[in-house]
């Protein structure tokens, strides 16, 4: 009896047991339906983390395309900017870049590149020269034109010749541009002729900037400083700029070398006919003086006054084809004839500095080669202008002399050391 209420008792005790185990299992199944089903129903749909690939194609990043050309022989600039500019915006930007840089100037084998943004005209730059660009910008429905300086990477070089036959092929024979000659001759040109007066053995050295883009060379900057040795005498130059911003070349004492007239009026030229009382003419086969000096030069050389002055005269005849006749201070005239041509823009009563381009070389007239015949007279008579006397023109003021000697002495450690310096970017 004892043991049958005690199976019955251990009955009861299992039965709720287990009924309280299901009651639990119950209960945290309804748990956890109820917070996954609230968990999904706060998690976004994975689809709205994935983009359309059609929306893709159609997302459209900045654009910039840049066209680079060159200018061709004929092309103008509606030529140029044509597909990218109206007509009546080219006409308008020729009229406003016209006291900066007229588009009439635009030469063959120049360079220049065309900006686009999003396909529509954004800049344009036009190469004037090795320093000098056209640049226009457009800004809204408004044009910016301006002349910006090419910026280069510049490097100080130094350059040693012997001269063997002249500068020019010494320079190239170094593996130096032969163009640098006429740059020296255009600084010494009031102590040295270059068609006369350089001979074997002569000697230069040239501290000169050499400039560069993107790793390229592009030619000779400023020449800083020079020492020629000809026929045993030192010239020396030095390019100082002074603090009212004009520059220009002196010796080491600070005396400037441009005087009141240069040597020659054509540059890195010979001389085939010296001043004369008595010369037999090559054409007439007469006997008659030549109160000139003939400079025998390539085809278009350019020919340059001596001197700043009055032009009083330009024409043509048969005798001394094209020439002109300039008139200088102090009673002085020179005539420059055989010209091939007038450089633009002159012409009688017009004034001229000293350097100016005013022609080119021919052989108009009765010539039979290539040159110039250049004369000068003093108060309506000829004179040798080989004999001319040269003032100077006025030395390093006083008061810069501390600032142009520092200058000088920077120079001339950097010739003596022969070291390449300096590298920046102006």
């Amino acid at each position: 009896m004892k043991q049958t209420d005690d199976a019955e008792q251990m009955t009861g005790c299992d039965t709720r047991n287990w009924l309280m185990v299901v009651q639990v299992l119950v209960i945290w199944g309804m748990i956890s339906v109820f917070f996954s089903t609230n968990a999904f129903s706060r998690t976004p749909k994975l689809q709205n983390y994935i983009i359309d690939p059609n929306e893709i194609n159609q997302i459209t990043p900045v654009e910039k395309k840049v066209i680079s050309g060159v200018f061709k022989a004929g092309d103008t600039a509606s030529a140029v900017l044509g597909p990218y500019l109206p007509l009546k915006t080219i006409y308008r930007l020729e009229k406003q870049s016209k006291d900066i840089f007229p588009f009439t100037r635009f030469k063959a084998g120049r360079p220049f590149q065309i900006s686009l943004y999003q396909g529509e005209f954004s800049d344009f730059e036009y190469e004037i020269d090795d320093r000098y660009r056209l640049a226009i910008r457009k800004t809204g429905d408004r044009f910016e034109v301006k002349k910006t300086s090419i910026r280069f990477e510049i490097k100080e070089e130094i350059i040693r010749v012997e001269i063997e036959s002249d500068i020019g092929t010494a320079l190239k024979k170094a593996g130096h541009c032969p163009s640098l000659a006429w740059e020296l001759s255009e600084i010494f040109a009031w102590d040295i002729n270059f068609a006369k007066d350089i001979q074997s053995g002569d000697r230069f050295e040239v501290l000169v900037e050499k400039r560069f883009r993107q790793g390229e060379s592009k030619g000779y900057g400023d020449l800083l400083a020079a020492v020629c040795i000809n026929n045993g005498k030192s010239y020396k130059a030095f390019r100082y700029s002074a603090t009212n911003g004009g520059a220009g070349y002196y010796d080491e004492n600070g005396k400037a070398l441009q005087k009141a007239f240069l040597k020659s009026p054509v540059n890195y030229s010979k001389i085939s006919s010296y001043f004369t009382n008595s010369r037999l003419h090559p054409i007439l086969k007469v006997t008659r003086p030549h109160p000139g000096i003939d400079y025998a030069a390539p085809k278009n050389t350019p020919v340059k006054t001596v001197a700043d002055g009055v032009i009083l005269d330009m024409a043509y005849n048969k005798t001394m084809g094209r020439y002109m006749t300039i008139q200088h201070a102090n009673g002085y005239e020179t005539s420059y004839y055989h010209l091939n041509g007038f450089a633009k823009g002159l012409r009688k009563n017009s004034s001229v500095s000293q350097g100016d381009v005013i022609g080119y070389v021919g052989k108009t007239g009765l010539a039979t080669g290539y040159h110039l015949d250049f004369r000068m007279a003093k108060n309506g008579r000829y004179i040798n202008p080989m004999d001319t006397p040269v003032p100077r023109v006025e030395p390093v003021p006083a008061e810069e002399m501390n600032r142009f000697e520092s200058r000088v002495a920077e120079y001339v450690e950097k010739l003596t050391s022969g070291q390449a310096v300096a590298m920046s970017t102006p």
